[in-house]
């Protein structure tokens, strides 16, 4: 993976998708889910996709729910 420079606004961008997908599931953060969550987001991100809304279309359209997050823990970078 090519390890580019992140700006704040980028990282603002990444954490409130996170956040929104959290908020459309009504779901409280943990940490093996945000490890999953965010390793999609950042992916998804250095392919190309920079907005927030397109970023938490894609995290629900991929992970429609805690459970399915917890069953890809193991290959958090595999995004389906």
């Amino acid at each position: 993976m090519l390890v580019t420079s992140i700006l704040e606004a980028d990282l603002a961008v990444l954490s409130l998708s996170v956040q929104s997908w959290y908020r459309h599931y009504k779901a409280k953060p943990d940490d093996r889910t945000s490890e999953v969550i965010c390793s999609a987001a950042v992916d998804l991100f250095n392919r190309g996709h920079r907005t927030q809304e397109e970023l938490t279309g894609m995290l629900i359209a991929r992970f429609p729910g805690v459970p399915v997050a917890h069953v890809n823990a193991p290959t958090s970078v595999a995004v389906h």
